[in-house]
């Protein structure tokens, strides 16, 4: 059951971190803090409470944490972007 919550909060996150790319705005950009925090929470249960391949956990995790820190970086620049023409 954790496995599908874990799935479903990624998918989720790297929707929200997308939308928070196209559509910048603060509240996304909590909710795609939130959802990679727990993403990532998630994550680490599964491979304590699993005895999971390490590597192969941490390669996946990595490899989404840089996908969705870029599009919350992308987020970010273009809301700071948003506000300073509006300035």
């Amino acid at each position: 059951m954790i496995l599908i919550t874990h799935i479903i909060i990624a998918l989720l996150s790297i929707v929200a971190t997308t939308w928070l790319a196209f559509a910048p705005s603060k509240r996304k950009q909590y909710v795609s803090y939130g959802l990679i925090t727990l993403t990532l929470t998630t994550g680490t249960y599964l491979v304590i409470s699993m005895h999971a391949h390490l590597l192969s956990a941490c390669l996946s995790g990595l490899f989404y944490l840089a996908v969705a820190l870029s599009g919350v970086a992308v987020g970010a620049y273009r809301l700071a972007h948003v506000r300073q023409t509006n300035e």
